[in-house]
């Protein structure tokens, strides 16, 4: 048993880690003091060198020569046993197990008890300390306990860099070093700036405590409101809570409501460490545990548990959950793991220049936002969280995906170089903004913009777009804290009219559910949102909502044209219950001696395939078609677009996907309809190309990709890419993308 408690053995630890000695002294007097502490004859401590190496950097009991001289490979001996494994070995006989190594040159000989525990920092070992005795005897629970601790602190010692004059020590990613990682470009750009984490790290600034009864409340305290807020997340009906996201927040709960989670909790703070502290033991032993159960279903809950109690964290320094609403520095470069748009929609647009994410995918909604606000944006960027510190410098580079943390000058200067050219290539896109986007053999190209804030009307201009072909109203919604006042969507519509003067303005009705929330509009859980209760079918099910929302657009018309398409149409009998509805708000309109548009477009987005086939009769009643091709790619190859799994998976440049589109482009064009593709393909100068070679002569995109896709029409024969996609189309390959990029290469089209 140990001849003082734990909390002394920690207050004679602070003590020590105070004094102004070398590094090593330090070391010495901790082993001299645990093996005191514990009535231990021997106490060691092995840290890891690069090439995963553990080495013997303090002793108590063995022979000092050993000290910086022993080295075990991970997995060797007990010690290694250890560190490999991430969990302790209590053993009354070491000389048998299995793992038992013998080192001559320690001294260890007449040792058979032994308990070592690893020195861990999110879920990487450091390290080993471990203590011996000559006779036959397991430590009981209080003096693994109390190893534990000074583990846990010995690995902040570690981290700290306190250590760094014995030497460079494996202590995983470091944050003081240039890091490059690669994901997937989801907006093109590059960004240069400071970071800042979408949920901040709590830096603990105490570990060991002065008072442990009020740690303890603290703790407590800081567990209920957890919990209350994981509650009312889950029980919120005016969230939409479902599926993954569910799932994420059950785990939570089960956690945050585990007695034997929270009794470990308790038990850190009663060996004497803050309530912060505390968390960051028994997370870091958790995940010790579970990064190396390589069949554990568990292990894709790793970064579930590490947010859960980073969450604890911010409850017990009283932080909020995001720093949305923090002070922003003017060139700030977002990371988080992923978000949602609404998230996205909660920061200062004017001060946040770029966006990486480690999860994602190029069709997911807040990509979709990013490019409509044109932010950089990188995703699938593996482990860059647990890479970057708030305020590094950072380069975001969303032409090549590539994220640099820290950069060196060399990095720098090729960046500032980049720009340079950028710049020298946008003003290329400027020369030719009021340039019609005509083909070689003279076919006119409509290029129109999409939108769905007031910020963006100014691109109209700078762009030289003809017209918006996609005005996300829901936009507006979702950035309020409560329903939009009519005036106000009056005012906000007839703004948009007014910048695109006599170009069209196409106005989508509210497109909700999914990801896309209003925390004033209550919605059901559902298990597949995406396919569930969202736009037309929630504003056919709600219809004063729709009705408010036409009002207010046949209102800011005020004698204009008017365009409007309704979203997620899957059958012609819904749009046609829509269209009586518009039907009636005009009615009313001119009942009260209002001004109506002087003339007024009903048309349908056309994602749903299963509108696809019944395109005849559906002609026979829109105006136009707007395809969507990003949910249509989707629900064609029943692959969820915000999947990292299946992000790659499929691609919209596929015989299915083109096939689909041809059909839908040579039946509205035999109708005479227009028919506009205003998804995310639109704006890629490659799949723009394809579309050409489809038939469509209108499309829509972020107003970033305007320019380049209007030089690669100027370029381009659409005869010829008519032709090619003739011949392509025949065939079954997975994608044509390679194909049509070569044709590119032959024909000097930019793309």
């Amino acid at each position: 048993m140990p001849t003082a408690g734990p909390r002394v053995l920690l207050r004679k630890m602070r003590d020590i880690m105070g004094e102004r000695i070398t590094a090593q002294a330090r070391l010495d007097k901790i082993v001299s003091l645990i093996a005191a502490n514990m009535v231990a004859e021997v106490c060691s401590i092995y840290l890891t060198r690069a090439g995963g190496w553990l080495e013997l950097f303090a002793t108590e009991g063995l022979n000092k020569s050993a000290v910086h001289t022993t080295r075990l490979k991970m997995g060797e001996g007990i010690v290694g046993d250890v560190a490999l494994h991430g969990r302790a070995l209590n053993l009354a006989d070491a000389p048998t197990h299995p793992s038992f190594s013998y080192k001559p040159e320690t001294g260890e000989d007449p040792y058979q008890s032994m308990l070592g525990v690893p020195i861990t920092r999110g879920g990487r070992t450091l390290g080993v300390v471990a203590v011996q005795n000559r006779t036959h005897r397991l430590y009981d629970e209080e003096e693994v306990e109390a190893l534990h601790t000074i583990a846990m602190l010995l690995a902040e010692m570690v981290v700290s860099g306190s250590l760094g004059e014995l030497g460079e020590i494996d202590a995983g990613p470091r944050r003081d070093r240039p890091w490059r990682g690669q994901g997937v470009s989801f907006c093109e750009g590059i960004a240069v700036g400071r970071a800042v984490l979408h949920e901040p790290r709590v830096k603990i600034e105490k570990l060991i405590a002065d008072d442990v009864n009020h740690e303890r409340q603290r703790l407590d305290r800081a567990v209920a409101e957890l919990r209350e807020a994981i509650d009312a997340m889950l029980a919120a009906e005016d969230s939409v809570i479902t599926g993954e996201t569910r799932d994420v927040l059950e785990t939570y709960r089960m956690f945050a409501d585990d007695r034997g989670w929270l009794l470990k909790l308790r038990e850190a703070v009663f060996t004497g460490l803050t309530a912060e502290a505390a968390v960051e033991r028994v997370q870091n032993d958790m995940r010790a545990r579970m990064a190396r159960q390589t069949d554990s279903p568990l292990l894709d809950r790793l970064h579930d548990l590490d947010d859960l109690a980073n969450r604890l964290l911010r409850h017990l320094a009283g932080r909020g959950v995001t720093s949305a609403q923090e002070s922003l520095p003017s060139d700030a470069i977002l990371f988080a793991r992923s978000m949602g748009p609404a998230e996205l929609l909660d920061y200062d647009r004017s001060k946040l220049k770029g966006l990486v994410l480690e999860e994602g995918s190029p069709t997911s909604h807040v990509a979709i936002v990013a490019r409509a606000l044109d932010i950089p944006l990188v995703g699938r960027v593996s482990s860059v969280i647990e890479q970057v510190e708030p305020g590094d410098w950072v380069i975001a580079d969303g032409d090549t995906a590539d994220i640099h943390i820290r950069p060196t000058h060399e990095v720098r200067e090729a960046y500032r170089h980049k720009l340079a050219l950028r710049a020298q290539r946008q003003a290329t896109f400027a020369a030719q903004r009021l340039q019609p986007a005509v083909t070689t053999d003279g076919q006119r190209i409509r290029l129109m913009m999409n939108a769905g804030l007031k910020s963006d009307l100014p691109h109209l201009a700078e762009t030289g777009a003809e017209g918006i072909g996609l005005f996300r109203t829901e936009l507006q919604f979702m950035i309020s804290s409560d329903m939009p006042r009519l005036g106000d969507l009056v005012g906000l519509y007839g703004a948009v009219l007014d910048a695109a003067g006599d170009d069209r303005v196409v106005f989508r009705t509210l497109d909700l559910g999914g990801d896309k929330v209003l925390p004033y509009v209550k919605t059901p859980t559902e298990e597949n949102p995406a396919m569930g209760w969202r736009a037309i079918r929630v504003t056919l099910d709600r219809p004063a909502l729709l009705r408010y929302q036409i009002r207010a657009l046949l209102k800011a018309a005020n004698g204009r044209d008017l365009d409007l398409m309704f979203p997620m149409v899957a059958e012609v009998d819904e749009f046609r219950q829509a269209r009586v509805l518009v039907d009636r708000e005009m009615d009313r309109l001119v009942r009260v001696g209002g001004i109506p548009p002087r003339k007024i477009r009903v048309g349908t987005m056309l994602e749903v395939p299963a509108l696809a086939f019944q395109l005849p009769s559906l002609l026979a009643h829109t105006d136009f078609i707007s395809v969507g091709s990003n949910d249509l790619a989707q629900f064609l190859f029943a692959s969820d677009r915000g999947n990292p799994r299946l992000g790659n998976r499929y691609d919209v440049l596929s015989p299915p996907m083109l096939n689909c589109l041809k059909l839908i482009a040579d039946q509205a064009r035999g109708r005479g309809i227009p028919v506009t593709v205003c998804g995310e393909m639109a704006g890629r100068p490659v799949e723009a190309m394809a579309l050409i070679g489809l038939g469509f002569r209108s499309l829509s995109m972020a107003p970033a990709s305007v320019g380049p896709v209007k030089q690669m029409v100027l370029a381009l024969d659409s005869s010829r890419v008519e032709a090619l996609m003739d011949e392509l189309l025949r065939g079954t390959a997975h994608s044509l993308r390679e194909q049509l990029k070569q044709f590119a290469i032959n024909e000097r089209v930019p793309v």
